[in-house]
């Protein structure tokens, strides 16, 4: 039965379901993988207590920003899309959004993107610049690189630097090291998501770390995922962090070693539900660094 709330917007607004399809906002996963490093950062930069500003800001920007990539990399790839079996429906695909009001949707988005950073400070607005310019890059990478991996994972990452600059003015060693963790992590789950498409990608010729890496593609996801470990690892040690954090660091390395054995077969479908599943690693670790802050004993003065 039809919620009276739909029921409004279908007669106010009939296509709003291609625009949620589009936006992805029926879809939060992608969201997620962008929340939980975010959050990273401004856990750490804040020590523990990040303004409630910041905190509604980030959030709503995270959530802006990817539906905004999202418009953009199916406008790219709206001629590709249909001839892989998990996009071909996508409305731009299909032909339900037109081309134009696709590109002034993403223009709206960023505006949003930029009013919400505006609220912020300066160093954090000039970050915004670098963001916007990845996060519309990246969907044209697959044409000439085999790595779009790479520059998606610059791209989901680049919230980290944002964050922490506009929590602590500055960007230190722990910003950059929490940046090169999730620029390896993002690297590693997109992949196994590349493994979902990579029969389809083939026959049309785009590119991909799940292409490139070929038979050794489960081993460089274990690499990649250990890179990403082993720098939060060091990220732990900066901060001295207690049990609490190394505690939830060994929850999230079981939790990619269970990944791991489970994408072993290369199948279609148990790379898409571990996909789908891969943001819980970024809330285990942020989880850690909250309780690790919460329940630090407090130094002396």
């Amino acid at each position: 039965m039809q919620s009276p709330l739909s029921a409004t917007l279908d007669k106010l607004w009939p296509r709003w379901h291609q625009w949620i399809q589009l936006t992805r906002l029926n879809k939060p996963v992608g969201s997620y993988l962008l929340l939980w490093p975010m959050l990273w950062a401004l856990w750490v930069a804040a020590e523990g207590l990040p303004s409630i500003a910041n905190l509604v800001i980030f959030t709503l920007g995270v959530f802006v920003m990817r539906s905004a990539g999202c418009v953009i990399n199916d406008y790219a790839d709206r001629h590709i899309d249909r001839h892989v079996k998990r996009t071909q429906d996508r409305p731009l695909t299909q032909g339900r959004i037109a081309d134009r009001e696709a590109l002034i949707g993403f223009v709206m988005l960023c505006l949003i993107g930029l009013l919400l950073v505006l609220m912020t400070n300066t160093l954090t607005l000039w970050l915004s610049l670098g963001g916007v310019a990845l996060a519309a890059l990246y969907p044209y990478m697959k044409r000439h690189t085999h790595l779009p991996q790479v520059f998606l994972g610059a791209a989901f990452s680049w919230a980290i630097p944002m964050a922490f600059a506009a929590q602590a003015n500055e960007l230190t060693s722990l910003c950059w090291l929490l940046f090169i963790a999730n620029v390896c992590w993002t690297v590693g789950y997109d992949t196994i998501y590349a493994m979902v498409d990579r029969d389809d990608d083939l026959l049309i010729g785009v590119k991909s770390t799940a292409i490139l890496f070929g038979d050794l593609d489960v081993t460089m996801i274990a690499i990649l995922y250990g890179m990403a470990h082993f720098c939060l690892l060091l990220t732990g040690s900066q901060l001295d962090a207690g049990w609490p954090f190394y505690l939830a660091w060994l929850i999230a390395g079981g939790y990619l070693w269970w990944q791991l054995r489970a994408i072993r077969s290369r199948e279609r479908m148990a790379c898409l539900k571990e996909f789908l599943a891969a943001h819980w690693y970024g809330a285990i670790i942020w989880v850690g660094l909250v309780l690790n802050y919460a329940l630090a004993t407090p130094s002396l003065p």
